[in-house]
Parts: C-alpha cells; structure tokens; sequence
C-alpha cells in the first residue's frame, strides 16, 4: 500500500518555522528596548532634573561625537581587548585545572578549602596589590579580569567532570577502551556545556574585572572614562560610557552564544 502524498510546501513550512521565531524573538526585543528608552526619555526631560539622569538621545549624540573624535574606538579597545585576554587566560587555564580536580579527587579535597577561600576574597581587594605589582598598563588589567573569571572556570569544569555518567565510564574500561577515547568521548562532551555556561557567566566578570583596573589607575578605556565624567561631574558622560560597556556585554555574550551553538551543531547536539 502506498504512503499518502505528503502535503506541498509542508517541507518549507517547517523549515521556515525557526526563521519565524526568530523575527518575532528580534521584534519582541526591539520593542521592550524602544520602550525602556521612550520611558527614560519622558522622565528625564519631564519628571527627573537632568543633572541626575541624562536623557538617551543626549547620550546618542555624546556616544557619535567620541566616535567622530575616534576617543569611543582608544576607550572601547581597551577595555575590550583587556576583558577578552582575561577570559581567554582563565579559560586556557581554568579548563586544565579544572578536569586535574575531576581525575584526582584527592588533590581536589586537599586543596579546596584554600581554592574557596581564595574564591570568596573580594577581588576588589587585590586591584591595589596589582596595580602596584604590574602598573597601569593593560598587564594588570588583564590580571584583574583574569582573576574574576578563573574560578568560574574552574569550579564548572570540575563539576562538569563530576557529572559524568560513572556506569558508562566503568562499562568503557571494562570493554578495555583506552584513556584517550574516554577523555574525547565521554569526559570532554560532559564538560563542553559546563565550560560554555563559565564563559557565558565570566563575560560579564571580565568585563567587571577590566573596568575596574581602570577606575583605580588607567589612562584610557572606558572604566577611566566613567571615572574621569565623574570627577568632572560630568553626568552624561558617565552614562555614555556605560551605554558603551552595556553594548560590549551585549556582544560578548551574543558572540559567545554563536560559537556555543555552532559548536554544538558541529557535534551533532
């Protein structure tokens, strides 16, 4: 007996489903974002003196004239790349770490209360001690970022690696399979979504990192630019450069949930 004919253009109807969800995801959130900054507008020129809230189309026209001048690129590069180094570092060296805690738990109960102390100390703390160790330069703002993110890193790693499936690691080494083929096709996909969701979290640490270099010895990137608006009681500067690093945020994480997809994509998921 013959199958029924499938219905003309149900393929296309599927496919372009997603494409649909997609716009209308994009439109949802053109219009929640048209809608903060037609608020924002109405109560800083109606209900809040705008010394103490600029309006959004005043930071527009601030945030063209840096970019005409070229100051926004010098600021935002700075900040950028000094955020980006810090992730990358924790991630190269967060990931090895972490998978280290995973395979010897020995090594990781001995050394976790310190890890977890070293964790909950307040980072703002050690800014001074690496601005004094490294200077103003970029080395101690990427440190800074570097020392927000690692432990993020790390401790989703080794959890990662903990939630491996143990009856399938013991039927692998029972079917005598090798090390190598254990780590690739068991330990590493368990841990892939862990590390992902660490740099999606350290994203935004990085960039809290960096800033804060910045506030406390810099002389560029957009954290020394908040701080010099405010010393100069200069409101919609300070706003301008926050609109900047919300939109680096925005981007970072975007771009880090690209790659993710991709990747799992490219792994079959």
């Amino acid at each position: 007996m013959s199958s029924a004919p499938s219905e003309p253009g149900s393929g296309g109807a599927k496919s372009s489903t997603p494409k649909r969800g997609r716009l209308v995801l994009a439109l949802a959130r053109l219009a929640l974002a048209a809608s903060i900054l037609a608020l924002w507008e109405y109560a800083a020129t109606y209900w809040v003196d705008p010394f103490w809230l600029a309006k959004p189309s005043d930071i527009a026209v601030r945030l063209t004239e840096l970019a005409l001048s070229g100051d926004l690129w010098l600021h935002g590069r700075a900040t950028v790349t000094n955020a980006f180094l810090g992730l990358l570092a924790s991630v190269l060296i967060g990931v090895p770490i972490g998978l280290l805690f995973g395979a010897n738990r020995f090594l990781a109960d001995t050394i976790e209360p310190f890890f977890l102390g070293l964790y909950s100390l307040p980072r703002v703390a050690l800014a001074p001690l690496f601005i004094l160790w490294l200077g103003i330069g970029d080395l101690s703002k990427i440190v800074m970022a570097f020392s927000m993110v690692v432990f993020v890193v790390v401790l989703n790693t080794y959890e990662g690696v903990r939630a491996v499936d143990r009856e399938q690691l013991d039927m692998i080494r029972v079917m005598r399979g090798s090390q190598f083929y254990l780590v690739r096709r068991v330990i590493l996909p368990s841990v892939t979504p862990w590390v992902f969701a660490s740099i999606r979290a350290g994203v935004g640490l990085a960039l809290v990192g960096a800033v804060l270099g910045e506030f406390l010895g810099a002389n560029r990137g957009l954290g020394w630019y908040v701080e010099f608006s405010a010393g100069r009681l200069d409101v919609l500067g300070v706003f301008s450069g926050l609109f900047a690093l919300l939109g680096i945020g925005i981007a970072f994480n975007e771009i880090a949930r690209a790659i993710e997809a991709r990747f799992m994509r490219y792994r079959g998921e």
